[in-house]
Parts: C-alpha cells; structure tokens; sequence
C-alpha cells in the first residue's frame, strides 16, 4: 500500500444544488433575468477525487494522472495526495511546467489509484479601458508561438489565419477577429468523442471545421501563433455549475468524470495573458436549448459570446498548458493531458472509456 499526503484529506461532499435543466423558454427569461457576466470575484476552494481501477491482469501497468499545476491570478493549485496498491508513484513535472502522478503496478491484480487534489479559483475578467504593466518572460512568449504536433503554423492554418485577419492592426483586432470567425464558421460537433484530438489540420479540412473545445479552441490557438500573438490552450475540468444558469457552462452534479474542457488565452501587450473560450461560445449555440442555434446574435448567445472574449467563470480547474508530452515510460507522445492515462503492458488503454479504464472524477467545494 503507496500512501503521500502533504496534509489530511478532507472528505468530500456533494456539490449543493445542481442547475434545473430548464427548457428553451424557461432558459430565455433566465438569460434576460440575468445576464452573462463574469465579475471579479472571492476565491472558491475546491477538491478533485480521481479513483482509477484497472482491469485485472497478470502483467506490469501504469497510470498517468493530471494535476492542477497552474498558480495565476485565477487559480491556486494547493495540495495533492494520493493512496493505492502501486509498486512505486511520484509527483512529476513535464518540462512545460505540467505535473502529472505516474504510478507503476508490477504485481499484477487489479491496479488501484486514487488521487485528491486541492485547488482555489476565482472568476478570470478583464477591463478593456484599463492596460497593465505585466512583462511576461520572453522565452514563454517564444514557446507560446511555436508550432506543436496538431498545430502546425504552415500550409492551410497559415493560409486561414492570413485570411482572417486580413488588414488587422493589433494584436487585439486580430485575435478579435479569429476569435469572431471561430463562433461565425465552426461548430460544435456531438458526435466527436471526448473533447477531440485538436488537430488544426483536420479541423480545416476533412472535419469540416467540427468539433469539441480541443478542436475548436485549439483552432483559435493555432490560427492566433500563426498570426503571431503568443497564445496556448489551458486544459483542465469544470468543478461546478455557472453562476449564471447555463447548463452547458458547468458542471452540473459532483460526478464529473466527463467534464473536461480545455480553455484558450492570448498574450496581448498591455494586457498580459487574456481568457479567451469561443469553444463554449459554440456549445452554447449546440446544446444549451433543443434547438441548434446558429445565430451568434441571439438574445441567449450573445451575452455569452461577449463576455467569453476576455472572461471566464471560475468554476473550472486548471491542469495544464502542456503539448506534445513525453510520459515517462511510455513510447507515444501524447498531444495533450487532459485525461486520466494507463497502460496496461505495452497496450495503450483509451482514456475516453471511462467505464473499461475504470475510473470516476468527482469534485466537491470545500
């Protein structure tokens, strides 16, 4: 029995009260009721519960588990322990920065984790009449515009990105403008699994500009470095529901075992870092009534697509930034660590089948 722990692990409770899943009508007057703002805030304090269970087997197995590994202005990532049946486990740091539990299983049986970790949040805004003395370390910048596996910055995203932003001055007309044709030419596709792979290529091609947040916010990513704004996806989970009613917007019940979403920032002088999220913008669009949305200026989208250009709830976690990882003792490079990763022998198990993995992700506010 592994057992590391840099304080007690409080106990977890359920998240209190869960959002109505209210229909088209009902959502419309909340939306007018209450719009969606994202206002400065008092830190939350929240914990995350990752329980894995692999299959039984006779052979060696790891786990890769995703920490919150970013300390910001919106985010305080505190504590993390861990217990289980591993022959060996430790806290690792990518050299991006991300922290990831590694854990070895070498007897053999049924692999068991389980990983808590304790974070503070707060909502993410920005004044736009207000400019900032921030500097930000010039080689994060430099990392900040290369081009990484799923994000080239030649060919089709180098040719849409000179189109869009076509006779742009700034850097703030040009990531509004991207920022603008992500919501008006993208969607929200229901159908790609998990958060999709994030690969600007196929985005701009074969999927027919569809997706999920790492396909669509990723996009917006590539499309701002290959315009030259530094820019990187921020990865991680929703820990609770919006504030502001809409479902699609939080996570809605202390299971979140399928509520991982990537989140998107740019690099702007004068401003520092800047949340940007034109992925949920869209899954507003999609799913938040019966009805698919097309129209960005809808009363209900609108607000949304206002405020998600520079804010953001802090109802969500952050893991990480990191793209193209090397997990330490596995091969393949992993696009991004979002998910809960295994092998168990040489085979990779799919991160996306959390019933045949098995594991469950549960959050509560402390």
């Amino acid at each position: 029995m592994i057992s590391r722990s840099r304080r007690n692990v409080l106990k977890l409770a359920l998240l209190a009260g869960a959002v109505p899943m209210l229909g088209g009508v009902a959502r419309q007057a909340l939306a007018g009721d209450r719009p969606y703002a994202p206002a400065a805030s008092d830190w939350r304090k929240f914990q995350t519960r990752t329980v894995i269970t692999l299959p039984e087997g006779p052979g060696p197995a790891q786990v890769w588990l995703p920490v919150p590994s970013v300390d910001s202005d919106y985010q305080r990532s505190l504590d993390d322990s861990w217990t289980g049946n591993a022959t060996s486990a430790e806290l690792v740091t990518d050299k991006s920065g991300a922290k990831f539990l590694h854990a070895s299983f070498e007897n053999g049986g049924a692999p068991h984790l389980e990983l808590v970790s304790t974070v503070q949040t707060r909502n993410r805004t920005i004044d736009w009449t207000k400019e900032s003395a921030f500097k930000e370390d010039p080689a994060i910048l430099k990392a900040a515009l290369q081009p990484s596996g799923y994000k080239p910055l030649d060919g089709v995203v180098a040719e849409t990105a000179a189109k869009i932003t076509k006779g742009a001055e700034t850097d703030v007309d040009r990531v509004r403008l991207i920022y603008n044709w992500i919501v008006e030419h993208c969607y929200r596709n229901m159908d790609t699994p998990g958060c999709g792979p994030g690969d600007n290529v196929a985005t701009l091609t074969t999927a027919g500009l569809g997706g999920k947040c790492a396909d669509l916010n990723g996009l917006f990513v590539g499309l701002a470095r290959a315009s030259g704004v530094p820019a990187r996806d921020v990865f991680g989970v929703r820990v609770a529901p919006s504030a502001f009613g809409y479902k699609q917007l939080g996570a809605n019940s202390a299971t979140i075992t399928g509520a991982q979403h990537c989140r998107a920032e740019v690099y702007l002088t004068g401003y520092g870092w800047v949340a940007m999220d034109p992925a949920d913008v869209l899954k507003v669009m999609r799913a938040e009534t019966e009805t698919w949305i097309k129209d960005p200026d809808d009363p209900l989208v609108k607000q949304v697509n206002g405020a998600l250009f520079g804010n953001w709830e802090g109802n969500w976690v952050a893991y990480n930034t990191a793209e193209d990882l090397h997990l330490p003792g596995r091969a393949a490079v992993l696009p991004f660590m979002m998910y809960p990763q295994a092998n168990v022998g040489d085979q990779i198990v799919n991160e996306l089948d959390a019933k045949a993995f098995t594991y469950e992700i549960t959050a509560a506010e402390a």
